[in-house]
């Protein structure tokens, strides 16, 4: 199968990139890849929403640019981070044409919310379900192109290169068990997340950080991927096996963190308490129940106004309420879980890898815009950001660039059987445990080398019996969950300063 632009993923980097593509060359053949349904990613399960300066009377670029860096704990690339938050407003319009629909006053002015690490009101929502609005937009303008073909449960398995540069992957149908030979001139990786490798995640089942692992594999640089911003509130349910995500903007609208006690016990550690950035309210959360032995803190919003509650975050009113928490009575239980990771592939300031006509976009890239801790709310714009970058780039490139092709040979799946569920069950779980104690918010030199001992005697075991089986979705995700552990156990030793989320004892 062959394409002139290839995405692999669904979220808003890849299909802003595929839809501005696919409208400026018509004639051109443009194919997505998602290995779940085509809605699914993290894009889906953004709460928040997307931070940029739209009131200039009580806002400014200088003061979101000063937020991010702050956020970034010295770490961001200046140059960048001024970038993105500039562009921001333009390509805000861009979704607003395309259909999208974000939260308005009674005035009609844009309803902006506050989050922690922000000094302004500059988070656009659309109620508690940003992503999934902005997904719905995007997914209806892509079935609108005729030269877009979206191809879902399709697994990327590994990306073609030769002589440092990129032509495709190759990728299971996850249907049929057939694995194709997708030949692209551009490919796209928007792949978003890591969290299941920890296991306690906001992040959705697909995120197993498949991008990070195919583009390391391919000898693209990674950069920063110690990183690892922990959500500081999670609803805290020891029976359940989904984790809930309890939004940065409830604390923005008021809520206030307490230990067992009643206690505030955030303004000891930082004066704007609950609205300080993520690393620090995690690490205190962290630091709270390592002393009292707890096993969760908890959000009270009894004293904020229960139908301005309901009406701005209704999906979190009705998942509380039907887990026996009820926000008018009750303090909702929360602990820190695994949320974002701020480094990933290194790419330049429009999103190029070390390896030609390879891209990144998204979650699975490394700006330079986040450094050592992500403000709030920036992701979403990122992604928006460099998307545009990434299509402006590349319409500079000659046609001839994207004809030439090699011949590559096909890769046939085996038919020796599957290995046995309760293996590859097992071993997720062991990873994602190894991760959570010894690679969590707070590391120390000796367990991640204990730990990166362990998932190199995994690697070395699995990657044998990956050659000897038949090629599934679950096989390539604990191969890339292998690697990525890895990737990320390696860069936490080599970090020996502490800084932004990155805390090593």
């Amino acid at each position: 199968m062959k394409a002139d632009y290839l995405i692999i993923g669904s979220g808003i980097a890849g299909l802003t990139f595929a839809l501005k593509i696919a409208q400026h060359y018509p004639e051109r053949k443009v194919v997505i890849i998602t290995k779940s349904e085509e809605a699914e990613s993290n894009t889906k399960y953004a709460q928040g929403g997307v931070a940029i300066v739209v009131d200039h009377l009580h806002d400014s670029f200088e003061k979101h640019i000063q937020d991010t860096l702050n956020a970034g704990d010295g770490l961001c690339d200046p140059n960048i981070v001024e970038m993105v938050i500039k562009e921001g407003p333009i390509r805000f319009n861009e979704l607003l044409e395309w259909g999208a629909q974000f939260d308005k006053n009674k005035d009609g002015n844009y309803n902006l919310g506050k989050e922690g690490g922000h000094s302004a009101n500059r988070i656009l929502h659309r109620k508690d379900q940003t992503g999934k609005e902005i997904e719905e937009t995007l997914i209806t303008q892509i079935e609108k192109q005729k030269n877009i073909e979206l191809l879902d449960y399709h697994f990327a398995i590994d990306l073609i290169t030769s002589a440092n540069r990129c032509y495709g992957c190759y990728a299971l149908n996850e249907k049929t068990g057939q694995i194709i030979t997708l030949m692209a001139g551009y490919t796209i990786l928007a792949t978003g997340g890591i969290g299941q490798i920890y296991g306690l995640t906001t992040n959705p089942e697909i995120s197993t950080g498949d991008g990070i692992a195919m583009a390391h594999r391919a000898k693209a640089n990674t950069k920063d991927l110690e990183f690892i911003q922990f959500h500081p509130t999670a609803f805290y349910n020891p029976n359940g096996t989904d984790t809930f995500l309890i939004s940065e903007a409830v604390r923005g609208f008021g809520a206030y963190l307490k230990n067992k006690k009643g206690e505030r016990f955030l303004l000891a550690t930082d004066p704007r308490g609950e609205l300080a950035s993520r690393d620090i309210v995690s690490k205190a959360i962290y630091n709270e129940l390592k002393t009292t032995g707890e096993s969760c803190v908890y959000l009270d919003c009894t004293h904020l106004d229960k139908e301005a509650f309901i009406n701005h975050f209704p999906m979190i009113f009705e998942y509380c309420l039907n887990h026996n928490v009820n926000i008018a009575f009750d303090w909702i239980p929360v602990i820190p879980v695994q949320h974002y990771v701020c480094g990933g592939i290194e790419v330049d300031s429009y999103g190029k890898t070390s390896v030609d006509h390879l891209y990144a976009c998204g979650e699975c890239s490394r700006t330079g815009l986040h450094g050592a801790n992500r403000l709030a709310s920036n992701s979403l714009l990122e992604a928006l950001v460099f998307s545009d970058r990434i299509y402006k780039q590349i319409t500079k490139a000659s046609v001839n660039q994207l004809t030439h092709s090699i011949t590559v040979p096909d890769l046939n799946p085996l038919e020796q059987g599957a290995l046995p569920e309760d293996y590859t069950t097992n071993l997720e779980l062991e990873i994602q445990l190894l991760m959570r104690e010894k690679v969590g918010i707070v590391r120390n030199n000796d367990e991640l080398k204990q730990a990166l001992q362990q998932f190199k005697i995994w690697k070395k075991e699995f990657e044998y019996k990956f050659q000897q089986n038949t090629i599934s979705s679950t096989l390539c995700e604990i191969r890339n969950m292998l690697d990525v552990a890895i990737l990320i156990t390696k860069a936490s030793i080599k970090r020996t300063k502490n800084c932004g989320g990155f805390i090593k004892n």
